[in-house]
């Protein structure tokens, strides 16, 4: 059964959008060093507008709030957006330069990121209660990155809070936060290197994650989904923990794919899904990104990912091993 119109399954993202230039070589150059490369794109990027992609892709009703420069890069933007069916009302287009993210990723699909905020820096305040007001009741899921400033972190979610929204933050660029950000939170989403740096605890495998895990319950967040590429996902909630199998794939480009993974995980929970099983569906998302190069046309549709996950039955949730 469809869902009526007035039903609150709706996800928004309120983040980053920029103009990805990528660049392909066999490895990266050492500092000072020149190297000739394989390969270059210009594509939609930026945490917020992929993820939104992603959802969108999901299936799920979506919106962004952001902003979009004047630029030649506008219409890369909204083309990029409105192709995914991702609602726009709330994208506002300032004076200047969109945002930019240059991407360098070597042979082994590894990458290093260097993004200039530009026209995202515009974000403000007033924009973002007009978008949740409006949007509130038929949405049920929040999802922001740290790519937004800094200073209205706290802002987002606490207005989203005051809707009644589910909010996910994908803790990326990781930074230190303020601690009612984290009292805001209900469902963190780092992966291994994020939860190093925010938690002081190394991930390296499902026993470590599950400690870091709690370390973010202990800030006040709701649940914690680390993610740890192929060695799959730790999702730890204060009712126990479970283990997400990874699927295995042969990488090429890992850009975009925790962004496929917030989007997709939104989507399922917007849609009613336990955030277990929501974590699956966002696994099997990330999976199929890292096969494809660049970041929005990476992302999978729904149908792919219901595929990829349906030939793999092993990626069910499992317990947790004890931890010492």
């Amino acid at each position: 059964m469809t869902p009526a119109p007035t039903s609150r399954t709706g996800v928004v993202i309120v983040g980053s959008v920029t103009a990805d230039v990528t660049t392909f070589s066999q490895r990266l150059p050492a500092r000072g060093e020149t190297i000739l490369g394989d390969q270059f794109t210009l594509l939609l990027g930026g945490k917020g507008a992929n993820q939104a992609v992603a959802a969108g892709l999901a299936g799920a009703r979506t919106s962004f709030v952001g902003c979009v420069g004047d630029d030649l890069f506008h219409d890369l933007v909204v083309d990029g957006l409105s192709s995914a069916g991702v609602d726009l009302t709330h994208l506002r287009t300032v004076p200047g330069p969109t945002g930019i993210a240059h991407i360098r990723v070597d042979a082994s699909a590894q990458n290093d990121i260097v993004m200039v905020p530009l026209a995202n820096a515009q974000l403000s305040e007033e924009q973002i209660d007009a978008a949740l007001a409006a949007l509130a009741p038929t949405t049920s899921v929040l999802l922001t990155q740290l790519e937004t400033p800094a200073s209205l972190t706290l802002h987002i979610t606490s207005r989203a809070r005051e809707h009644g929204m589910t909010v996910v933050l994908d803790p990326a660029p990781a930074a230190p936060l303020d601690a009612a950000v984290w009292r805001n939170i209900d469902i963190v989403t780092p992966n291994e290197t994020e939860a190093t740096l925010l938690s002081g605890i190394e991930v390296t495998d499902a026993a470590s994650a599950e400690r870091a895990g709690r370390w973010f319950l202990e800030q006040g967040v709701g649940a914690a989904v680390i993610t740890m590429a192929e060695k799959g996902s730790c999702v730890v909630t204060v009712e126990g923990v479970a283990f997400i199998a990874p699927i295995p794939v042969s990488p090429v480009d890992t850009t975009a794919a925790g962004d496929a993974y917030a989007g997709y995980l939104g989507a399922a929970l917007a849609e009613g899904w336990s955030l277990t099983e929501a974590t699956r569906l966002a696994s099997a998302a990330g999976a199929i990104t890292v096969t494809r190069q660049g970041a929005s046309p990476s992302l999978p549709h729904r149908g792919e990912v219901d595929a990829l996950l349906a030939a793999h039955p092993e990626a069910a949730p499992a317990p947790v091993p004890a931890s010492n």
